[in-house]
Order: C-alpha cells, then sequence, then structure tokens
C-alpha cells in the first residue's frame, strides 16, 4: 500500500546564491510511503506510519544539512525516510527566480 504525506512545509537555509545562504527559505516537501496492507486490514493507527515522525525527521534533515540545491534536498530526504519506507520525495522551492512560481526536483 503506498501511502503519501503532502505539504510537509519546512523553513530552511537553501540556495546556492550569497543571499539565500542568510536566511530560511519556504520549502514543501511530498513523500511516497511504501506501507503493509496491515493497517488498511486492522483500521489501527499503530499499524500506519507515525505522520509526526516523519515530518519531523524532514524538517530536522533538511534544517541541519542547509543544502545548496533542491535536487540534494530531495536525495537526503529520500535517504532519511527509507526507514520508513520511503519510495519517492518531492521538494518544491518557491520563488527561485524572477517569473518563476516553483522549481521542484523529485527523487528517485
Amino acid at each position: 500500500m503506498l501511502l503519501t504525506l503532502d505539504g510537509i512545509k519546512v523553513s530552511c537555509i537553501i540556495g546556492d546564491l550569497p543571499h539565500e545562504r542568510l536566511a530560511p527559505q519556504s520549502l514543501r516537501v511530498d513523500v511516497e510511503l511504501q506501507i503493509p496492507d496491515t493497517a488498511a486490514q486492522s483500521d489501527n493507527l499503530a499499524d500506519t506510519v507515525d505522520y509526526v515522525a516523519v515530518k519531523d525527521r524532514v524538517a530536522a534533515v533538511l534544517v541541519a544539512a542547509k543544502p545548496r540545491l533542491i535536487e540534494r534536498a530531495a536525495l537526503m530526504v529520500y535517504e532519511a525516510l527509507e526507514g520508513y519506507g520511503a519510495r519517492k520525495v518531492k521538494v518544491t522551492k518557491f520563488g527561485a527566480i524572477p517569473d518563476l512560481d516553483s522549481a521542484s526536483a523529485i527523487y528517485p
């Protein structure tokens, strides 16, 4: 079974330009996790992934790492969530350049 957690909001240092290294920016992180069918069968919270733990892990990794590229950020989040059954991670950065709403990196 696949479980998606969409719109995890993280404020962290990200970017390669000098001004981007000075102040946190907002990211949106979407994750897709492979979980056992047990949760669907049992309807028991104990049989699924702890959403709060996943959200906190995503934020902790990105805040500590201060990545320069969203591509790197997506890989780092994916690796940090492998124990939770990570299948796909999408990291979106808003307003990276003028006239561009957002840029996203998806791993893998």
